[in-house]
């Protein structure tokens, strides 16, 4: 296990596989939600939907190789939920932008999500609880990434979904 940090506290192996388990099954019951976008779409349409995104920017952002990105994104400009804007004064630099068909998606995306979350959190019992542990999370994730590439503080772009530890 990696150096949790100062003032961290330790987590028994048994804790943590429960915990890494109950991740996964989370993420592939959102997998299984129908959308009419994959995961991979969706994270790609609500960063760019955020503010055009340079594609090298987006990847790291997303933690997938550029090509990986590039697929994506070619996908989402076909289906008509994107386009690649030329920046002003360089046009070398493209960015991904959405469109109003991507707009349309991105709100059906969302409100499928929200319609099955809404109930799971519900039944915990402590709804802000919950989504308070997945903001400090989020927040802790923002934290190593920033650590990682040697940026300092400021604040986590919003829109933007949590990169690996």
């Amino acid at each position: 296990m990696t150096d949790p940090g100062p003032g961290a506290e330790t987590l028994d192996v048994q804790t943590a596989q429960a915990a890494v388990l109950t991740m996964m099954r989370l993420y592939r019951a959102l997998e299984r939600i129908d959308t009419g976008l994959t995961p991979q779409q969706y994270r790609i349409l609500k960063l760019a939907g955020a503010g055009g995104e340079r594609s090298a920017r987006l990847a790291e952002r997303l933690a997938v190789a550029k090509p990986t990105l590039t697929a994506t994104a070619d996908g989402l400009v076909a289906a008509g939920y994107a386009q690649r804007e030329a920046e002003a004064g360089d046009r070398r630099v493209v960015r991904l932008c959405l469109t109003a068909a991507g707009r349309a998606a991105l709100e059906r995306a969302d409100a499928a999500y929200a319609d099955w979350l809404g109930p799971l959190l519900g039944a915990t019992g402590d709804i802000a609880g919950v989504l308070e542990a997945f903001r400090a999370l989020d927040a802790t994730m923002d934290e190593r990434r920033r650590a990682r590439l040697g940026v300092a503080g400021g604040h986590a772009d919003p829109g933007r979904q949590g990169d690996l530890p």
